[in-house]
């Protein structure tokens, strides 16, 4: 049977209001033209809709069923009018992505590229935290999306894959430690450091696990970006510790040697953790579904 969005609103005044004319009112549209698409919809379906009485109107049994229903085509009518609305750019989105600082500045750039060129109306707000606190803001629903080692205890959270992280030492090609294939870092603390600036989440985590050494880092100099602490290190201002995916970009370029680390901690998974997937916006989903598949 055929009927319109038009018919569905009309069903669910004169319910509301008990009464055809003053559904009609509301509207606004002619008292004969609701009496007429209220017929012709109850004939055209072979339901009886509503009673009629002299109190006023009140939905049958089946009526009940039938206005369940439209309620929903209602509101997901609403829903795709949203998203029509955010795709041609009339209402932006703003989206928040918890990552570590691992995550955020070698692996998240790339994969998030192609994903805000397919979606125009998004604007993305990258947090750099450490892996407890990416945990706590999704666990809170402050953030609906984060980026964390894999490796935390996780609770109340649904973690997927995302991509396998390792961090290594970059020396001096000339350094004492240039030879070796790995060390310990227990075996590298003896040695002057660049370093991030102390507030970076990936900062703190080397740092802590220094201490576990029961030794603190000896830190010459902190610079802002692994490119910066690359080119310190060439200089040698000191040894660093970076992911493996930043410090191969500068063993091409600078003449600097990576050292892997023997250290259980050094090898990480990243994983994509949301609190449930049934609470996520639509474009969270999206966000989601596409880094779960980035290459």
């Amino acid at each position: 049977m055929h009927f319109d969005l038009i018919d569905l609103r009309l069903l669910l005044a004169i319910d509301r209001l008990g009464s055809l004319s003053k559904a009609a009112t509301s509207f606004p549209i002619a008292l004969s033209a609701a009496s007429n698409r209220l017929r012709h919809f109850e004939q055209r379906s072979g339901v009886v809709i509503f009673h009629r009485s002299a109190d006023g109107m009140k939905a049958t049994p089946a009526g009940q069923l039938v206005l369940d229903r439209a309620r929903q085509i209602l509101a997901e009518t609403e829903k795709l009018k949203e998203t029509l609305n955010d795709l041609n750019g009339q209402r932006r989105i703003t989206l928040q992505l918890a990552g570590t600082t691992v995550a955020n500045s070698t692996f998240l750039p790339a994969a998030l590229g192609p994903f805000l060129a397919d979606y125009p109306e998004i604007d993305l707000q990258l947090i750099e935290r450490k892996s407890a606190d990416v945990l706590s803001a999704v666990q809170s629903g402050e953030v609906e999306v984060g980026v964390m080692d894999g490796n935390l205890p996780m609770s109340d959270v649904i973690p997927l894959p995302f991509r396998h992280d390792k961090l290594v030492l970059l020396v001096p090609s000339t350094h004492v430690l240039a030879d070796k294939a790995s060390v310990r870092m227990k075996d590298a603390l003896g040695y002057a450091f660049v370093c991030l600036p102390p507030e970076r989440a990936m900062q703190r985590f080397i740092e802590e696990m220094a201490k576990q050494n029961a030794v603190s880092l000896k830190i010459r100099v902190r610079a802002p970006s692994f490119y910066a602490i690359a080119q310190l290190v060439a200089e040698n201002a000191g040894i660093a510790m970076l992911p493996e995916a930043a410090a191969l970009r500068h063993v091409r370029e600078l003449p600097v040697q990576i050292v892997a680390l023997d250290d259980a901690w050094a090898t990480r998974e990243l994983r994509i953790c949301i609190r449930n997937w049934d609470d996520l916006s639509p474009h969270a989903r999206q966000l989601v579904d596409h880094l779960s598949r980035a290459p």
